[in-house]
């Protein structure tokens, strides 16, 4: 069977089974065992085994669990609603500045719970009725919080840059050093979108009363919020950066600093722990199962000629080696609208990076555009996390068609940043460079 003919009839049964409603991780791990006994007979089922257990028996994968852990607890201790309470007192007396408040308190939670999900639900819970309360557009109060909340998978330390060092066999440490700039940079075109559009419009996001404004006492009382959440980001990233710790232990720190900051708010409850760790449990379980199943899909899919297919592919695209990058670049922005990130990552890093490595580009660049990729994966329709995540918690008036509106213009501004990180690469990759050589 020709690799046209192979990758026709792998990727057809494999979207047939997602629209016949399994999960990811059975369509894949499904399509993967089928075809393996298909094309090579049953004596390569043993295959299946040997990389599951390859995969299993990676050490950076308990990283995985204890950084959901983490924040799981950091969910729990109140710290959020603190965060955004400072930067009510800060911001609110702008116009749109509870808007710009929540991206960077989305911004600095991200950098602390490493995944997406914890950080969008936390700061919907808080920010969203508050802004509403106050006259913010809908739109534009669930669009930042998505987008902000969506920071989570590109900030270090990211459940999904962990995944990927695995993978596409790229230093952690870099991809967490160049995830810095890169969030910063898509926090600033954020924060300054929502400026513009609150100066010209200003119905979008009124700025609080000056008779509702703290004082310069309270001001400086409420930064006492956020000594807890910059000693924990100091003490897991430093420790990776530094190198006393790897982004293994760094986890193991960060659950445990995780747990001191709930003790300090008094949250550090038995209920607390045992439901942070039923929801670890959970996510973690289904972030390997689909990482076991994507490494048995990516084996079978490699063994039959992918790579070659995919350079062809790629090749053929006009512009030269630039022509492949976009090329990878839309393949990844469409895959975004309907699979798992994780699940798109474990698909593509096997035949993408060693293209890209084949076309003389840096690793952690790209590595890093395809993180933004992800990002902007959580927000694009029809099935972008984020937007579930804010429905199951927004009140009634806000419908669906709302946040899908909400989320464009931010959806925007993140292929914006995307085109800015490929056309000046030391954005990415001068604090890496800077610190690892």
């Amino acid at each position: 069977m020709s690799i046209e003919l192979t990758t026709v009839v792998l990727f057809g049964g494999f979207i047939l089974l997602l629209a016949a409603g399994l999960p990811l991780v059975f369509a894949l791990g499904s399509t993967a065992i089928i075809g393996t006994y298909f094309l090579w007979g049953p004596q390569a089922l043993a295959m299946v085994g040997l990389r599951t257990f390859s995969a299993a028996n990676s050490f950076v994968l308990i990283a995985v669990p204890l950084f959901i852990f983490m924040g799981c607890m950091l969910e729990r201790s109140g710290i959020a609603r603190d965060l955004y309470d400072m930067l009510y007192r800060w911001l609110g007396g702008r116009r749109g500045g509870l808007a710009a408040g929540t991206v960077i308190g989305c911004g600095i939670f991200a950098a602390m719970v490493g995944v997406s999900g914890a950080s969008t639900v936390t700061m919907a819970v808080v920010a969203l009725p508050s802004m509403l309360e106050r006259g913010y557009d809908k739109r534009l109060a669930v669009g930042c919080i998505a987008a902000g909340g969506a920071l989570g998978v590109l900030i270090p330390p990211s459940v999904v840059m962990i995944v990927l060092g695995l993978y596409a066999n790229v230093s952690i440490g870099a991809l967490f050093l160049g995830g810095i700039p890169a969030g910063a940079l898509l926090m600033l075109l954020f924060i300054a979108y929502i400026a513009v559009a609150c100066r010209l419009d200003p119905s979008l996001g009124p700025a609080v009363p000056p008779d509702q404004r703290a004082g310069w006492a309270e001001r400086l009382a409420s930064l006492k919020a956020v000594i807890l959440p910059v000693a924990l980001i100091v003490l897991v990233i430093g420790s990776i950066l530094s190198g006393a710790a790897t982004p293994t232990e760094a986890a193991g720190v960060g659950a445990a600093g995780a747990m001191l900051c709930a003790a300090a708010y008094r949250k550090l409850t038995p209920t607390a722990v045992a439901e942070s760790a039923r929801l670890t449990l959970r996510l973690s379980c289904m972030v390997i199962w689909i990482v076991f199943a994507a490494s048995i899909f990516t084996a079978l899919y490699t063994a039959v000629g992918a790579q070659g297919l995919v350079r062809e592919a790629l090749g053929a695209l006009p512009g030269g080696r630039w022509g492949a990058m976009i090329g990878m670049q839309l393949v990844w922005m469409v895959m975004g609208c309907f699979l798992d990130p994780i699940g798109i990552m474990i698909i593509t890093a096997p035949l993408f990076f060693p293209l890209a490595r084949s076309l003389g580009f840096d690793l952690v660049w790209f590595g890093v555009l395809f993180v933004v990729n992800m990002e902007m994966a959580y927000l694009t329709p029809p099935f972008g996390f984020n937007l579930f995540y804010i429905r199951g918690v927004a009140p009634p008036s806000v419908r669906m068609i709302d946040i899908y509106r909400g989320v464009i213009p931010f959806v925007g501004l993140q292929l914006l940043g995307l085109v800015i990180m490929m056309i000046f690469p030391e954005i990415i990759l001068f604090l890496p460079r800077a610190a690892l050589g």
